[in-house]
């Protein structure tokens, strides 16, 4: 067995035991997520075990526009003068409470941003944002070098560049 992230397949991926103890991420993996990817509003990578099917963790990647005067100054300051750029949107990440210690939160964090990276040299992106749920979520983001919007605690980026740097 070996673990393995790959798009989120309805027909192939059991979903219905995934529980990481927040009734929002629930939900929208068992519910929402196979609508979303439909509409290409998300795209959903999901952690398995193969040859199971059973999803052990999954996240979320979107287009996004980040108004620039929400930024650090530092940051902003070496964008261009545009009042909105694009961005990469970490919507959700959610570990089924089963496979906690693991690390696999850190497993998929670091897959969204190497594929948030790559993409960015097809489509522009200067950050990936995250949407943390709680302080909870917002302190692993700050873990891993994020920084808060300054009017949303909850909501946080990592510079593309930052990124860039991890994979050199």
């Amino acid at each position: 067995m070996v673990l393995k992230i790959e798009p989120l397949d309805s027909k192939k991926h059991s979903r219905s035991n995934f529980s990481c103890g927040k009734d929002s991420l629930d939900s929208y993996i068992k519910k929402q997520a196979s609508q979303d990817i439909k509409k290409r509003v998300a795209t959903v990578f999901v952690l398995v075990n193969d040859p199971e099917t059973e999803v052990l963790a999954y996240y979320t990647l979107s287009s996004y526009i980040v108004d620039v005067t929400v930024l650090d100054v530092s940051f902003a300051k070496t964008l261009p003068r545009y009042p909105l750029l694009p961005a990469t949107l970490l919507g959700r990440l959610g570990c089924d409470r089963l496979q906690k210690g693991k690390r696999l939160g850190e497993l998929m964090l670091v897959d969204a941003l190497k594929k948030s990276l790559e993409v960015s040299m097809q489509i522009a992106s200067l950050a990936v944002i995250a949407e943390a749920l709680d302080e909870e979520a917002a302190n692993f983001y700050i873990k891993y070098g994020f920084q808060r919007f300054k009017q949303e605690p909850l909501k946080l980026y990592l510079p593309m560049k930052s990124i860039e740097l991890l994979y050199e």
